[in-house]
């Protein structure tokens, strides 16, 4: 096809499709080709790794450098602390960020790249430990550093085999298999992930309790046994959580009166003029304490077709109301 030929549609489209599979099927093969390389000195990384009194210093250049951060990040938030030091500027002062509590995890599939291989000496007489991650082991990087992830693969997805394809799949993949491996072995739980990501749906599901968004004080509805109908009422309807719990002068629960309840009764024709809320109340409701997690408040309203939980305190006693609304607003659910 010449430089002024427009490409034939269905025939751009046919090709096009053909190389996004062998894409899918080089770049799988590469992932899975990593399996039968995991071995002894895979454990020995991990065993060094959980030992170090400082972080892991990921160095990469070019896409090895994108895959660099992410695999630097992922290590962050799963509980090993790391950052990514770009090579070329660690030769202009960032080396000052490395000490000999460190350990530097360089990834380079060449394992000749110029600006890592610079820095190699330095870091050997800093006492800082390297771990290559290479498709060469042969390779200057791999011949420096204590301990090598072989992370080589047979072709680039690359129809020239010269864009790093397969082998940043690699890498990344490797990387992901590290973090899994040191975080399963710090007994990293899902609150610890949470943790470092308040931000997010899990962090707001893990990390927010029923005190964080329940109504507390006076906003909280509650009467007496001998309460009136009519006085129950206007306390659901000034309090407007179509919900309210009926306690002792202690102020610990006898029951509680939900809209649901209303609507149960005018059902059945129930006469209501004469009926205190003690008669009215159902008995023994569900209470969440103000220290559990909101996330299971939102499961119990959800197992029970409810709106509303009542909350006690450590003597048991009514300190607040969480209602659905609530958790709405803080993004619980």
């Amino acid at each position: 096809m010449t430089e002024h030929e427009q490409p034939n549609p269905a025939a751009l489209a046919q090709r096009a499709i053909a190389l996004a599979r062998d894409t899918f099927d080089i770049e799988a093969a590469a992932v899975l080709g990593l399996k039968d390389r995991i071995g002894a000195e895979f454990a020995q990384v991990v065993t060094m790794v959980l030992a170090l009194q400082g972080r892991v210093v990921v160095m990469g250049m070019g896409k090895s450098g994108h895959v660099g951060r992410k695999i630097a990040a992922t290590l962050a938030s799963t509980g090993t602390p790391a950052l990514f030091v770009h090579p070329a500027e660690a030769s202009h002062g960032d080396l000052g960020m490395i000490t000999a509590a460190d350990l530097v995890l360089a990834i380079s599939n060449s394992g000749e790249s110029q600006e890592i291989a610079a820095i190699l000496p330095v870091l050997k007489r800093l006492g800082t430990p390297v771990v290559a991650m290479t498709g060469n082991p042969s390779s200057t990087m791999a011949r420096h550093a204590a301990l090598r992830l072989d992370s080589g693969v047979a072709k680039e997805a690359c129809p020239l085999n010269l864009a790093p394809t397969a082998s940043t799949t690699a890498q990344l993949a490797m990387g992901d298999a590290l973090a899994v491996a040191l975080l399963d072995a710090r007994g990293f739980r899902a609150e610890d992930f949470a943790r470092s990501h308040p931000g997010g749906a899990l962090g707001r599901k893990l990390l927010t309790f029923v005190s964080d968004v329940m109504v507390s004080g006076d906003a909280v509805p509650k009467v007496s046994p001998d309460a009136s109908f009519s006085a129950l009422m206007r306390e659901m309807s000034t309090k407007g959580l179509g919900t309210t719990a009926i306690v002792d002068g202690n102020n610990h629960i006898l029951g509680i009166f939900t809209d649901g309840d209303l609507r149960r009764l005018v059902e059945q024709g129930t006469d209501l003029r004469a009926k205190t809320a003690k008669d009215v109340m159902h008995q023994s409701p569900c209470t969440l304490t103000a220290q559990s997690l909101a996330v299971d408040a939102a499961d119990l309203m959800e197992r029970l077709r409810i709106t509303s939980v009542l909350v006690v305190d450590d003597a048991n006693q009514l300190c607040g109301v969480i209602h659905i609304g609530d958790l709405l607003r803080a993004k619980v659910i």
